[in-house]
């Protein structure tokens, strides 16, 4: 058989698997996008209320400073909409996020190993429940006082001669509250980052204790960029930061540990996914034998 004709044998056999693949992560990504698609109406239905959920904080912070009948202003006529359709959308992404995250594993479970099937089951269940608890923290913790130090830069005029006043806008305070609680949440998810790069080798926990001290000054520098220029914010997230990297190091060793438990694991015969391995590290060429993920197990 010449070369041309094995050429065209081999992309014949190679079409199969591929155009399964394809449809396979279509057909996730439509339960995916139908399941943002659905909670993005429901949020919508409910935007105003959600909005009073996020400017609560700053009303609670005006009433207990005596300012009375507080508002807040839009000044272009698209902008009280979109804000809304921003607000939704944020919602939306956030309930939706475990949907989405268990069409993305599940179509990447057919590829992995049995014991990093069962490794990624904690991280699934702990990304959202980090977020949540690092958007938590600065929604009652950071806002109040937050919000107090920036109000307390009004006047009555007597000072300064002219009164100034906070008219917050409607636009730019959600803004200013999606990127507060996005990077409290991020940030909360450095274990995760740290417990899935520890399952794959790429740290170590002693690696990560010697450079503790570049990761603290590292950490008030990404606190400086993620917050607004004031005191409360920054420290609110580095000291968090901090207290995370620490457990994450724990985390790492947890990890390394239990990597080493799976490889000694892997030496049984009776393994399906040390025979996969076994095929991997002795270069064998012909993989014919080896049978195709199978995609409709979900």
């Amino acid at each position: 058989m010449t070369d041309n004709n094995l050429d065209n044998e081999n992309v014949k056999n190679s079409k199969a698997p591929l155009v399964s693949h394809l449809i396979e992560l279509r057909d996730r990504l439509k339960w995916a996008v139908i399941a943002f698609f659905i909670a993005f109406l429901i949020c919508y239905l409910f935007a105003d209320y959600i909005y009073g959920f996020l400017v609560k904080p700053l009303q609670v912070t005006y009433q207990d400073m005596g300012y009375e009948n507080p508002r807040m202003i839009y000044t272009g006529l698209t902008e009280a909409f979109f804000t809304y359709l921003k607000v939704s959308f944020y919602a939306a992404l956030f309930i939706s996020f475990p949907v989405i995250a268990s069409q993305i594993y599940k179509f990447a479970a057919p590829g992995l190993y049995k014991n990093e099937r069962k490794a990624f089951y904690p991280f699934l269940i702990a990304t959202p429940v980090l977020f949540a608890l690092g958007a938590s923290l600065v929604y009652y913790f950071i806002f109040p006082l937050a919000w107090r130090f920036f109000l307390g830069f009004q006047t009555t005029g007597l000072e300064t001669g002219l009164a100034i006043e906070l008219e917050a806008k409607v636009n730019e305070y959600l803004s200013l509250v999606l990127k507060l609680m996005f990077a409290f949440g991020l940030a909360f998810q450095l274990p995760v980052a740290v417990s899935l790069l520890a399952r794959a080798g790429l740290v170590t926990s002693k690696g990560m204790r010697k450079k503790r001290k570049f990761a603290f000054v590292g950490a008030f520098g990404a606190a400086a960029l993620l917050t607004p220029p004031d005191l409360i914010s920054q420290v609110g997230l580095g000291i968090p930061i901090i207290i995370l990297y620490e457990i994450s190091i724990r985390l790492a060793l947890i990890m390394e540990r239990k990597r080493n438990t799976d490889t000694n694991n892997s030496d049984d015969p009776d393994d399906s996914d040390s025979t996969k391995k076994s095929v991997k590290e002795n270069n064998i060429d012909d993989i014919d034998d080896i049978p195709e993920t199978d995609y409709s197990e979900d």
